[in-house]
């Protein structure tokens, strides 16, 4: 090779024609590429009730990362195939912790889209492709809804939904101790029970004391 006669560009200057080469090239899609996608255009038609489910996906730009292959599903309980109440029960004791009475805040859902019996969120990324997590977490949540129709086994009735999950998350949050009815319903934030909580209608009675007799006090007779 010939030695540098100093009539090129520098390092800088090269990377700066390389970017302005780039944006060339994307806006010659724009400009013949893009009006041609006007052909796969589809209408947008509301999820029906055979669809409940919401998918979220995470993408960085064409940019690899761990996180791109994870695949995270949240559906209303109440649009879940179940038979009647006992199977709704049944199924938010089988979710465990990914049962919330409120939708997740990355979920796309709205507390009046269908949520009275609460939400159920499942999430995979143990296999290297999308759509093999997404075929893991919708067989998962199959398997679930299938467990819950089962009429063999109903030793689950008086059994309450775990909340301790929730509790916790909401005390690391500093809010306080969550307290809600069973149904997922309003509540309000209360610090924890203490012993002053403790009903005094539940405390044993002391047993009754004894006055003793007063002694005399007047001379002996002789």
């Amino acid at each position: 090779m010939r030695d540098f006669q100093d009539d090129d560009a520098t390092s800088a200057g090269h990377i700066y024609l390389q970017q302005q080469r780039q944006n060339l090239h994307y806006l010659r899609l724009i400009e013949h590429e893009m009006p041609q996608l006007v052909a796969f255009r589809k209408p947008f038609n509301p999820p029906t009730s055979e669809a409940p489910l919401s998918v979220r996906s995470i993408s960085y730009g064409g940019e690899e990362h761990p996180a791109t292959v994870k695949r995270v599903i949240t559906v209303p309980v109440s649009r879940l195939p179940l038979k009647d109440r006992h199977a709704v029960h049944k199924c938010r004791l089988l979710a465990g912790v990914r049962w919330t009475p409120y939708p997740p805040k990355d979920s796309g859902l709205k507390e009046s889209e269908g949520g009275a019996d609460g939400y159920i969120k499942i999430a995979c990324e143990d296999f290297p492709e999308p759509a093999m997590n997404l075929k893991w977490a919708s067989d998962t949540l199959d398997r679930l809804v299938a467990e819950a129709n089962n009429d063999q086994d109903r030793r689950f009735n008086d059994v309450p939904v775990d909340r301790r999950h929730l509790e916790a998350k909401h005390m690391k949050a500093g809010q306080g101790k969550l307290k809600r009815d069973m149904a997922g319903g309003a509540g309000r934030y209360l610090s924890p029970p203490s012993i002053r909580d403790f009903p005094k209608s539940w405390l044993p009675k002391p047993p009754r004391r004894v006055q003793p007799q007063a002694l005399s006090t007047s001379p002996a007779s002789p």
